[in-house]
């Protein structure tokens, strides 16, 4: 996995292509001054449709009358300084006096609210990270420790696997639940009443709420295969090496989400957000990052839905037939086998 991750940037790094447009405006010789990246260029009738492509996608920006540039919301900072440099060495040669920049002007009427979509982001990221990393040891510690010490065998005396493993994820899942509503509200709260609240996107409330439903997801999802895993070991000792799979899945899960908080609507972010179990991290980043339609949130979590209940089954059985299993660690191929 880790070389794959290091040779990952090779294979995926390829030229930076730039569809651009105009409007009463002559096409900037950007090849020249950027070789290493690719420029296509469309004409307009006017600023109308000029903006309208611009909305759906269809460009990234668009130069109007020589003056100004029309993005949707924040444009890329290579391509701005690109477009800043070569209209004024343009303009430069044709009237030899001081040239004015570019205005840049977006589209959107919520461009404003960018920067403070991607900080959202960025601390969502973090703070499902944290919170899914932590949940998910301790209910791996503690199936561990009632192995270890035999106190299993004696609850599994009145209980059925399946109630103790529930219990103990659920129990532990409201704990996590409980630090997530409190550290959500005392950050808004926080907000509202230094004025910064007034700088949100629109839609937080929403926001708050889908993230809560994935992280009880994305909890479900880690917390029911790092319980399976960890009851194949009867020591603590031996607790990291079952778990590093799944550490490692949740840190390509952590790195993946921090990427989408720069590009919500990239390729990578677009297809990785409806993938379990990615999607409980993704997605409520590129929710809080970008406008994502209702559709897409809802077949994301339709298919998480569908992997959850998938790992609990699993997880359920590895667990029943590992759990009184003490001493040497159990295989998991071994534990799947049984019949």
């Amino acid at each position: 996995m880790v070389a794959a991750v290091s040779f990952a940037p090779k294979l995926l790094d390829g030229p930076d292509i730039y569809a651009l447009g105009t409007v009463n405006s002559q096409q900037l010789p950007l090849q020249a001054a950027a070789p290493e990246a690719k420029f296509e260029w469309r004409s307009f009738p006017d600023e109308a449709a000029a903006k309208q492509a611009v909305l759906e996608g269809d460009v990234d920006a668009v130069l109007v009358n020589g003056t100004k540039v029309l993005t949707d919301g924040d444009i890329n900072d290579e391509l701005g300084v690109l477009l800043q440099s070569v209209n004024r060495e343009v303009r430069l040669g044709a009237v030899g006096a001081s040239i004015p920049p570019l205005q840049m002007e977006s589209v959107r009427a919520d461009a404003r609210y960018d920067s403070a979509r991607t900080g959202i982001a960025v601390v969502l990221v973090v703070l499902l990270f944290m919170l899914v990393i932590g949940q998910v040891s301790m209910v791996a510690m503690g199936v561990v420790e009632e192995k270890g010490s035999r106190i299993v065998e004696i609850l599994l005396s009145t209980l059925r696997p399946w109630q103790l493993l529930g219990g103990k994820i659920l129990g532990l899942g409201v704990i996590g639940l409980i630090n997530l509503v409190t550290i959500l509200a005392v950050g808004l709260g926080v907000a509202a009443a230094s004025g910064m609240a007034a700088d949100f996107p629109p839609g937080v409330p929403g926001l708050v709420a889908g993230v809560l439903v994935w992280f009880v997801l994305g909890y479900a999802f880690f917390a029911t295969l790092s319980a399976a895993f960890a009851s194949l070991v009867s020591r603590q000792e031996e607790v990291n090496t079952v778990l590093t799979p799944l550490i490692m899945t949740v840190m390509v899960t952590y790195f993946v989400a921090f990427y989408a908080t720069n590009e919500p609507t990239g390729t990578l972010a677009t297809v990785v957000s409806y993938v379990p179990p990615f999607s409980a991290m993704v997605m409520p980043v590129r929710m809080a990052a970008t406008e994502v339609p209702l559709w897409q949130v809802g077949a994301s979590m339709a298919g998480m839905i569908v992997a959850v209940l998938a790992v609990l089954a699993f997880g359920a059985k590895v667990y029943e037939r590992a759990v009184l299993r003490t001493g040497a660690r159990v295989k998991l191929g071994d534990v799947v086998r049984v019949r």
